[in-house]
C-alpha cells in the first residue's frame, strides 16, 4: 500500500513540475481581440494581463467618449476570455481533463 502511495506522490510532484513549466509557457503566449470591426484591438498574454490595447483614430471622438470606453471595454474582455480558454485547454492537457479549483 505505502508502495501505492509513493506512486502517486511522485505522479503530483511529476503534475505539478509541468503545470509550473505551463505557467511559463503561457506567460509568453499571447491572444488578441478586437471590437467595433477592428477598431479598438487588445491584446492579452496567458497569465490574463493587459500587454496591449490599439485605438485607431476613428474611433476617437471627443464628443462621444462613452462608446470609446464601451470598445476597450468590450475588447479588452474578449481577449481576456480567449486566454482563459487557452489556459483552460493547455491545463486539460496536462490534468487529463480532470477540473482542480485552485489551480488557475
Amino acid at each position: 500500500m505505502q508502495k501505492g502511495f509513493g506512486n502517486i506522490m511522485k505522479q503530483a510532484q511529476m503534475m505539478q513540475q509541468k503545470m509550473q513549466r505551463l505557467q511559463q509557457e503561457l506567460e509568453g503566449r499571447e491572444v488578441e481581440a478586437s471590437s467595433g470591426g477592428g477598431m479598438v484591438t487588445a491584446r492579452v498574454n496567458g497569465k490574463q494581463q493587459l500587454l496591449a490595447l490599439k485605438i485607431e483614430a476613428a474611433a476617437v471622438d471627443p464628443e462621444d467618449t462613452e462608446m470609446l470606453e464601451d470598445l476597450v471595454i468590450a475588447a479588452v474582455n474578449e481577449a481576456l476570455k480567449k486566454s482563459q480558454e487557452m489556459v483552460q485547454e493547455e491545463m486539460g492537457k496536462i490534468t487529463g481533463g480532470l477540473n482542480i479549483p485552485g489551480l488557475f
